[in-house]
């Protein structure tokens, strides 16, 4: 989507659009918060976007989530348990240092031992036995067994270097001296929850950037977001919303830029717990049990939703109805597998052979900064578990806060939102629905504490099948089963939306980051 485009000189003539302080300066106002400039601290996507600028990957994950060349210039599977990555050998830090396979080695074991912060890098790590460097521009990753999707997990792991990161904490990479990477981009300042400002590296080996200096602002209001685009404050904004995408269209200033995405927005259910924090009788009694373990609650309120509603109404149309993980002909997508069909009268069948004819009472939590319209979705999720006689009461929390707290388990239902690194479907299989196990990188963000022993080891098999019409049909069995326990709820597939001032460009990805190098002056 795009609106129509007048030229630059001809809106500065007309005196409707005031350069920045400098042509090669660029702002980008973002709506997700960032919480850390350490690469490896959290896997979360505005963290990936901004460091990005900073630390470069073996493999570059393209707009499409396909892999290219990046630090390395080729690999190969030289055994059914080695992989070799061919190093670049004109790649530097920004304080001189040659990258080498040394370097390689450095990240892979800082990311295995890291204990600090949310993590969610380790999973790229699990498989690897050990890693040996041939010599400077040639290291091998052996893996304890067949690990096919090694080169797209190292599409997902900055490098950092030895010299500028050993022994270096979060905290020496938030005040920038540990900040030091390969990247397009050096650090100016950085000032948690506010912004970052980086200037331009000349001696990047990758191709020449057109920004001088790039301002990354945190602004998660969306109205005040907007408002700075159109004020000259910022000249790229992220995750416009879907409300919105018309007015600015119509503005021949701005422009506006899509590009359908891989995240689905789901909810969690707490299934572990035999007693739930925020499930009550409608008189606000505790219940004896926790109704959302029994797969026929689960089902009923997964029934009472109307997610073509939801993408209509609050979604304006810019997403689309989701029943799995991945959309649509993604790697492991299933084409057996749809939206589940609202049906309320359906739902409240369920509830009552549950034991719950009259319903019951609980609180759906969810972050009101962080997706497209989430707090919107809540609201309308609320209201359509409300008519079945489920009660729902929302407590929408800056994303900081519900975050954090999800993290700690704290919530019976949530709202979250997850896509994939590889292009895959190992990523959502791996971390929202197989049983944790910390030792293996599996469970990270798995809110729910489903576990099936079954899904378990089909993907077990998926991570260890290297042909990939065969990894497909395992990753496809697990889906089955995990979505057929309603271990997550699906709701839709967002689109992602940007919007900059006329006479640039910016080339949309579907992993939704917001970064300087999609970004360029449109053609003249």
């Amino acid at each position: 989507m795009s609106s129509s485009k007048i030229g630059l000189a001809a809106l500065l003539s007309a005196g409707l659009w005031a350069l920045p302080a400098s042509a090669n300066d660029v702002t980008i106002a973002v709506g997700g918060a960032f919480t850390s400039l350490d690469p490896h601290y959290h896997n979360l996507t505005p963290n990936s976007a901004l460091t990005q600028h900073l630390f470069d990957r073996l493999v570059n994950p393209d707009a499409n989530l396909r892999p290219e060349a990046a630090l390395a210039v080729s690999w190969s599977a030289v055994a059914p348990n080695v992989w070799e990555f061919r190093l670049r050998d004109d790649a530097r830090f920004h304080d001189g240092t040659p990258f080498t396979a040394d370097d390689v080695a450095f990240t892979l074991a800082r990311v295995s031992a890291l204990r600090s912060g949310p993590g969610g890098y380790a999973i790229y790590t699990r498989p690897v036995q050990e890693v040996v460097v041939v010599n400077p521009q040639t290291v091998r990753i052996v893996t304890t067994a067949p690990a096919p999707l090694i080169p797209a997990f190292m599409a997902a792991l900055p490098m950092i270097g030895r010299r500028q990161g050993d022994g270096a904490t979060t905290s020496d990479y938030n005040s920038g001296r540990a900040a030091i990477g390969t990247g397009p981009y050096r650090l100016v300042s950085y000032t948690a929850g506010d912004r970052a400002v980086f200037q331009r590296n000349d001696q990047w080996w990758g191709p020449a950037q057109p920004w001088n200096r790039v301002t990354v602002r945190l602004i998660a209001n969306d109205s005040a977001r907007i408002a700075a685009l159109k004020a000259g404050d910022a000249d790229l904004i992220d995750q416009v919303p879907t409300r919105d995408t018309r007015s600015i269209s119509d503005d021949r200033r701005l422009v506006v830029f899509s590009k359908p995405g891989v995240r689905n927005i789901y909810l969690h259910l707490d299934l572990l717990r035999e007693e739930t924090p925020f499930v009550t009788d409608h008189r606000g009694t505790p219940l004896a049990s926790n109704p959302l373990r029994d797969p026929r609650v689960r089902q009923a309120l997964s029934m009472a939703i109307n997610r073509a509603g939801i993408v209509a109404q609050v979604m304006d149309g810019q997403a689309s109805p989701s029943g799995q993980f991945l959309p649509d002909g993604a790697m492991g997508s299933d084409p057996s597998l749809r939206p589940e069909a609202h049906d309320p009268a359906g739902a409240r069948r369920l509830l009552a052979e549950a034991g719950f004819p009259d319903g019951f009472s609980i609180t759906l939590h969810g972050p009101n900064d962080r997706y497209v319209n989430d707090a919107q979705i809540l609201q309308a999720v609320a209201q359509m578990w409300t008519r079945i006689g489920v009660r729902t009461r929302i407590e929408a929390l800056p994303s900081s806060t519900y975050f954090t707290r999800s993290a700690r388990n704290e919530f019976s239902v949530g709202l979250l939102g997850w896509g994939t690194g590889t292009g895959e479907a190992d990523s959502p299989l791996a971390n929202l629905v197989a049983t944790r196990d910390a030792s293996r990188g599996r469970g990270a963000s798995n809110r729910s504490g489903y576990s099936n022993a079954a899904v378990d080891g089909l993907l077990g098999q998926a991570l260890a099948t290297l042909d990939p019409a065969g990894r497909e049909d395992l990753y496809r069995q697990a889906t089955r089963i995990a979505i057929g326990d309603r271990a997550i709820l699906p709701l839709h597939h967002q689109v992602n939306l940007w919007a900059s001032r006329a006479g640039l460009v910016y080339e949309g990805r579907n992993d939704e980051r917001t970064m300087a190098m999609s970004l360029r002056p449109a053609a003249r």
